[in-house]
């Protein structure tokens, strides 16, 4: 009954899907013929991830996979809106900054690499100058979900689409989860497929390519996702078996390739599931408190995602007054039929390319010897 009352709803939303397609169309249009403009920074690489659809196709870990291959040899920076934040304007995160201040994805991006400046703005086209401005010594520039801010021209747009919802299945909202028309994907040059089967077959990838119809100059590539070891939000350590019972608590667009991770390695599974980026409050902390006491089995604990964690962090105190054990799990991408390499390279010598008086080496940004001792100083107060 239920899904028959979504199916309803979402027809009797198809005319508003067709005049939100129109005004997306015109407006795209708009920036192809010129009439509005568009700025390319051709001074520094950029390279923008993003998606065609709302949320839970990957773009964090994906951009912190590019943040793994570039930030060892340059200068690396994360430009993002910094959705759900309190803050408004430009912003660089410093140690002090929480999910409220820049958002719960750009902290993740803080907390996990120390040697990259990480900025929030809503307008990417004065944030970008403003951000050479107050870190002069950038030499790259990540942007995070930009692929729809018209106004910035990156140098590489990276498309990402999930395997099991890709884009050439998919509608334009509300009828849809499309941010805009499928036709869009051309602005592209590289399409990433993500959260693939570890295990998919060079069958199923010629079949998918077929479907993508990607253009002679765009490169698609296949990723699935690894997931790590998992580590305690705070001082509450448990290693959990085949016999612990467990709590997913989550608030991330698409959370079913999670609990199914947890399902697979614990007896038995609960879910407390709140809208993407949702901010917990001390309510939801004491239902968790009360969720968690309610399980009979003295050996269980709670799952969360690193960007659940960051806002958890708001909760630091109450949580260890419960003593909940949280455990955080981390998650890389991974390159199927060994494509990695070829994406590296391309990646690689896309941003090496602006710095042709640059030798190659593989000393880290750690060992790197600056002669300038101004941008050593600065860099240091930046981050």
């Amino acid at each position: 009954m239920k899904e028959t009352l979504v199916s309803l709803l979402k027809y009797l939303l198809f005319p508003l899907s067709i005049l939100y397609g129109g005004i997306i169309f015109l407006r795209n249009k708009l920036y192809d013929i010129g009439l509005l403009s568009a700025i390319k920074f051709d001074a520094i690489p950029v390279i923008n991830v993003g998606n065609l659809s709302v949320g839970g196709t990957g773009k964090s870990p994906h951009i912190e996979y590019l943040i793994r291959q570039l930030a060892p040899k340059y200068h690396t920076a994360t430009l993002s809106r910094g959705y759900g934040r309190s803050s408004r304007g430009f912003y660089i995160a410093d140690e002090s900054s929480d999910a409220r201040k820049i958002g719960d994805e750009p902290l993740q991006f803080k907390k996990k690499f120390d040697n990259v400046i990480v900025a929030v703005a809503e307008d990417r086209v004065t944030a970008i100058p403003e951000l050479l401005q107050r870190a002069p010594f950038i030499e790259c520039i990540l942007l995070d979900d930009a692929f729809q801010h018209r106004s910035v021209t990156p140098g590489k747009n990276i498309l990402i689409t999930t395997f099991d919802k890709p884009y050439t299945r998919d509608y334009i909202l509300p009828f849809g989860r499309l941010r805009e028309s499928r036709k869009a994907a051309k602005r592209a040059d590289v399409i990433i497929v993500s959260k693939c089967p570890n295990d998919l077959s060079e069958s199923d990838k010629l079949i998918f390519l077929s479907e993508l119809n990607a253009a002679p100059n765009q490169d698609v590539y296949f990723t699935t996702i690894i997931y790590e070891q998992p580590t305690p939000l705070f001082d509450e350590h448990f290693e959990p078996t085949k016999e612990t019972s467990a709590i997913v608590f989550s608030a991330i667009a698409n959370a079913e390739p999670f609990i199914n991770k947890i399902k697979n390695e614990c007896k038995d599974v609960h879910e407390l599931s709140f809208r993407d980026h949702y901010y917990f409050t001390d309510e939801d902390i004491n239902d968790l408190k009360a969720s968690f006491d309610y399980l009979s089995n003295k050996n269980k604990c709670i799952f969360v995602t690193e960007k659940d964690a960051t806002r958890l962090l708001l909760h630091e105190d109450l949580i260890k007054k419960f003593r909940l054990p949280i455990l955080v799990v981390p998650i890389q991408v991974s390159f199927l039929f060994n494509e990695g390499e070829a994406f590296n390279a391309y990646l690689n010598d896309y941003v090496y390319s602006y710095f042709t008086f640059i030798e190659n080496n593989e000393n880290t940004l750690q060992e790197e010897q600056y002669d300038d001792d101004t941008d050593e100083v600065i860099y240091e107060e930046i981050l």
